[in-house]
């Protein structure tokens, strides 16, 4: 069940299961009971004996013993006693329950189903407003349920105690009683960094969000609290510090939203790949690349003049602008139009391969990688928590991808031209669009086409051709694979 009460996933069905007949030994002894009774020795007696209306059961040779009321744990010596009284030795007894009583108990009130419900004596209340549906979430109270005898209350259940702690009255149950539901009582609704967010209820005392927070249960990174007041004719909004907890009164419908407002203090950026210094800094908030870049010890291998920035939140951005490129393309081919029937034939195969390509995009991961080295404010740019830097080997090397015969990495010539490149690497594939060539160099800056100069350490990624009828389907397409080339450095094909 899907419900936003705390205490509605309680009524599942699992309490209206049938389970085993067993007695605990604080049962009292009712009208009705079977008793399983032996008498052996000097006399002999084997059966079962039901207590009367009065509340006797009755023994042969011995005559009538009064058990009504008796707790389970006592029925054995209540019955040697008797025995004894008249049997003063060689006759011995054993007495038990033999069967919980069944009985029909009326559930009523706020109930989803109220009506006549069958179980035994030792079932639990729980177990017959399970079968009612459980309580009506919108309407009845988790906090008042009331189990009446005729006119006498004879006990008022808070099911909160059994959500959190554990604990319920075991109430017997006789033929008639009624489970009854009270109305629900005060509600608060309770959101953001806490482990129970749910609509509570509260009865009609003075109660405050202290309160509030030991059936919520914030998280600890939780400091602060907004609380909506929707009594009355105006909405006001106020907002606390959590320590100010117990003086913050609740009304009904209040709504709080657990917040964590903190200042930040410190963040922590890595620093990876070809130099000799810690690989993990912590740093205050505030940080500039340029103080830590000056902490940084290089080695002879280090590229230090093209270093590497990833950010998380660029990364998070570049995510989210390919998802809606690819939700546009997605768009286009799915409500593309044609002429003929065999158009449209050719029209769904072509989509089919479209939608097979934008769900291979999807799994693209952007690299987030922010262009640093050709700024003349880099030293000044304010770091972020998370931040990535990454230093680079002088490796001599200059990657090959893409629409190549044979993806490769090639040791830099500074005579070779990107020809020269693609020409070691196997050429182009047939399905190369040869006009459409990426060169990636690793301070993050691109550059497109034949002319591009090309140094250690770059990548050169040759693009796919996209073959598609439809020319605008063809632009965006087209697009999109430049994209995420540019973004995540992975060339995708149809």
């Amino acid at each position: 069940m899907t419900s936003e009460v705390f205490g509605a996933n309680l009524f599942t069905g699992a309490f209206a299961k049938e389970g085993p007949g067993r007695f605990n030994p604080d049962y009292a002894i009712m009208v009705g009971d079977r008793i399983q009774l032996r008498l052996w020795g000097g006399f002999e007696f084997e059966g079962i004996v039901e207590v009367d209306p009065k509340g006797n059961i009755f023994l042969p040779h011995v005559g009538p013993v009064q058990i009504l009321g008796a707790r389970n744990d006592d029925l054995q010596k209540t019955v040697e006693t008797a025995v004894r009284r008249i049997f003063r030795a060689n006759v011995y007894s054993y007495a038990s329950l033999a069967a919980a009583q069944p009985v029909r108990v009326f559930v009523g009130g706020f109930v989803s189903r109220p009506g006549l419900y069958n179980g035994t004596s030792m079932d639990s209340l729980l177990s017959y407003l399970d079968q009612a549906g459980g309580i009506d979430t919108e309407r009845g109270s988790f906090l008042s349920v009331q189990v009446k005898r005729g006119d006498r209350i004879r006990a008022t259940v808070n099911l909160y105690d059994f959500l959190l702690q554990g604990r319920i009255p075991l109430v017997q149950l006789a033929e008639g009683d009624v489970i009854f539901v009270l109305p629900r009582q005060s509600t608060v609704k309770v959101s953001g960094l806490v482990a129970n967010a749910k609509r509570f209820e509260f009865s009609s005392e003075r109660r405050t969000v202290a309160d509030l927070i030991r059936v919520a249960k914030p998280k600890p990174s939780s400091t602060h609290v907004r609380v909506v007041r929707n009594s009355g004719d105006v909405t006001n909004t106020e907002y606390f510090p959590i320590s100010q907890a117990s003086q913050i009164e609740l009304m009904n419908g209040d709504e709080l939203d657990f917040t964590a407002d903190k200042k930040p203090g410190t963040i922590t950026v890595r620093v990876e790949g070809e130099h000799l210094s810690a690989q993990e800094y912590v740093l205050p908030y505030g940080a500039r690349l340029g103080e830590l870049m000056g902490n940084i010890q290089y080695s002879e291998r280090s590229d230090s003049e093209k270093p590497q920035l990833f950010r998380l939140s660029v990364k998070e951005r570049q995510k989210q602008m390919l998802a809606v490129s690819l939700k546009t393309l997605e768009s286009t081919v799915l409500s593309a139009r044609s002429g003929t029937n065999t158009e449209a034939t050719l029209r769904t195969e072509e989509a089919n391969l479209i939608m097979n390509w934008v769900e291979r995009a999807k799994q693209i991961e952007p690299g987030g990688q922010v262009v640093i080295s050709k700024s003349e404010q880099r030293n000044d740019l304010l770091l972020e928590n998370g931040d990535i830097i990454r230093i680079h080997a002088k490796d001599g090397l200059v990657l090959i991808g893409g629409e190549v015969l044979f993806p490769n990495a090639v040791a830099f010539d500074k005579k070779y031209d990107l020809d020269q490149y693609i020409k070691v690497a196997g050429g182009y594939t047939q399905n190369a669009d040869t006009s459409r060539i990426i060169v990636a160099h690793r301070d993050g800056s691109f550059e497109e086409g034949k002319r591009a100069d090309i140094v250690a350490g770059d990548e050169v990624l040759v693009l796919p051709k996209v073959d598609v009828k439809s020319r605008e389907i063809a632009k965006d397409l087209m697009q999109m694979v430049y994209q995420i080339a540019i973004a995540a450095r992975v060339v995708i094909g149809l």
